[in-house]
This record gives structure tokens, sequence and C-alpha cells, in this order.
């Protein structure tokens, strides 16, 4: 049943919540609703919603399969700058981001709008650089899900640099094992080309989309947090999900570590790239139609077999017809 634009902003309205609650692991905790991006995220996304549905006519798929009410964690493939708008666009919830800490400590005029839009559509900066940094990242993403809010997350850890989708990062691995929150795989369709890396302006000609994809259940490897080859074989089920949904071709390697190939100095910024999984594995590509099966630790249906280092990321190979295109608006 599609929804009128006024009706759909009604049901976005945020409820109000505070108090006390019982934590991850049972202990009394403080429940705070991140008061800072409450009110503007809504603001934001009254303003924007018209004019995104007017000029780029957005559609979405699966939002069903997006949790009405309490914890989900939605891992995105990161395609492009405008993920960040057309991404929580059709959801009547508030998305809570996890983004790089850069948005939010530029200098002058531009870095106040960058730190007041950031904070404004919902998102919390995180240092990137690794060990202390990287775990408080994911205590603030633990302490989201703690609260029943959905949290999201761009596995990648930074933009695609040519389109394809790179090797995903085991933090939200880490999450969705500590947290017990299901992960619903997301994928952007099209904004790449809508604005790829260095257009500052978005292609009206584009329409893009997002798809979200059926809720992933990792409470069978409970108690199982602390091992790195079940964090890999987590975070490699859930891009292949990814992958299914946004048809995209998988390279087994970090996006960071590509970006720093292509640059003429090589170099990265401290911490990109930077992984704690026991052993990096050498640039793969997986073709849509299923030629390549990596290891083959994954299961035809695209399940993971503990205590595999990297399941492979091939899907099924069967053609299928895509579904029909709701329009947002």
């Amino acid at each position: 049943m599609r929804l009128s634009l006024g009706s759909r902003l009604k049901r976005m309205a945020p409820r109000p919540g505070t108090g006390t609650g019982r934590g991850l692991a049972g202990t009394a905790v403080i429940v705070w609703t991140w008061e800072h991006v409450g009110v503007g995220y809504w603001v934001v996304k009254a303003i924007l919603a018209p004019l995104l549905a007017i000029f780029f006519r957005p559609w979405a798929e699966g939002t069903e399969n997006v949790p009405r009410e309490g914890p989900a964690i939605l891992a995105w493939n990161h395609m492009s700058f405008s993920d960040h708008f057309f991404g929580p666009l059709p959801l009547p919830r508030k998305v809570t981001f996890l983004a790089k800490s850069e948005y939010f400590t530029g200098r002058g005029l531009k870095g106040l709008i960058s730190k007041a839009f950031f904070r404004g559509v919902g998102q919390i900066p995180v240092d990137r650089a690794g060990g202390e940094a990287s775990e408080r990242a994911l205590n603030t993403g633990l302490r989201v899900l703690a609260e029943g809010k959905l949290l999201g997350i761009y596995p990648e850890g930074t933009r695609t640099p040519d389109g394809r989708l790179y090797r995903g990062k085991t933090g939200v691995a880490r999450l969705a094992l500590e947290s017990g929150a299901p992960v619903i795989p997301c994928a952007m369709i099209g904004t790449f080309e809508l604005q790829p890396p260095g257009r500052v302006l978005p292609r009206l000609s584009i329409r893009p989309g997002v798809r979200f994809g059926k809720p992933l259940d990792f409470s069978r490897y409970a108690g199982l947090k602390t091992d790195r080859l079940v964090l890999r074989a987590v975070t490699d089920e859930i891009m292949y999900a990814v992958m299914n949904l946004s048809g995209q071709e998988y390279v087994d390697e970090y996006a960071q570590r590509a970006k720093k190939r292509a640059k003429p100095d090589g170099t990265a910024k401290p911490g990109d790239g930077a992984e704690d999984d026991a052993t990096m594995q050498p640039d793969r590509t997986v073709p849509l139609d299923g030629t390549v099966r990596p290891d083959g630790a994954a299961q035809p249906d695209g399940t993971a077999k503990p205590g595999s280092a990297s399941p492979a990321l091939s899907p099924a190979g069967e053609e299928q017809a895509p579904p029909a295109k709701n329009p947002i608006p």
C-alpha cells in the first residue's frame, strides 16, 4: 500500500524515551536518546524528502524487511556521497549512522555546515584510526542498539573507488554478535552513476534506488564473538547478501587498499584498511555468473561455515527477474 508524503512524515515522527534499562550483558545502564541528532534528523528529512522525490524520483524495495520496532543493524554498500540521503529516505524510522570523524572536524564556514548537516541527519562521529578509537566506535554502536534503535553502517569502511563491492571489515560482525540484533543487508542502486567520486552535483538523469534484504540471524554463533574466524565468516555472509541485492562485482580486498594503490604517492590515512583478520588474501573478484568460488567455504544458499577464514562469495548463478520498483513518493 502506497502512502502519501504527508502520511509517511507523520509516521516518521520521533517517539520520546528516557530512563534506565538493561545493558547487553544484563547490567543496568542509563538509556540515552541522542538528543543532539533527534530533532534535526526529522527537520532535515521533512525538508529533503519532497525535494529528492521531485528531482530524482527514487525507488525502494523490501522496506517491509526492516523491523518497525526494536534494534537492527542496517549494513549498506557504499557507492556514493548520495547514499547518506537516499539510503534511509524510504524508512519511517530514524537511522543512526556511524560516520567518519572528518565530517565533523572541518574548519571555517564549510566545516560548520558539514558538522551541522551530519549531526542533523543522525550521524555520530567515530575515529577510524584503529585501536582504542575503533573500540570506542564499537561501544557507541552498541549503545545505539541497546536503546532499540536502527544502526546504519558501511562495512566496506569507505566509498567504493570504482563501483565494485569490496571486502567488509569485521566490525559489523562484532556489533551483530555482541548485541544479538538482526542484520538487514541493504543495497544502494545507481548512486555511483548518480554521483561518482569527484563529482559535486548529482546527475538528474539517474534514478537512484535502495533494496532491503531479509534479516540475517547470527544467533548460531552465540558465545563466539571473540573468534576471529567466526567474525570473518559472519562479515562475508553479510557482504554476500549485499552483493546479491546490488548485483555488484565483488573484490576480496579492502577498498582503502585499492584507493591507496590508485594514488600516485601510494599513501593512505592512518588506520585506513586496518583489520584484525589473521590473514590477508590477494585481490580476487567474483563475477556475477558465479564462475569463481574462492576457498569453496560457502554454501549455495549464501550461509557461511563457522571457522572458515574467507567463505566464498559467489551467487547461485540462476537468472531472476527483478521485482517491480515501487517509487517512494
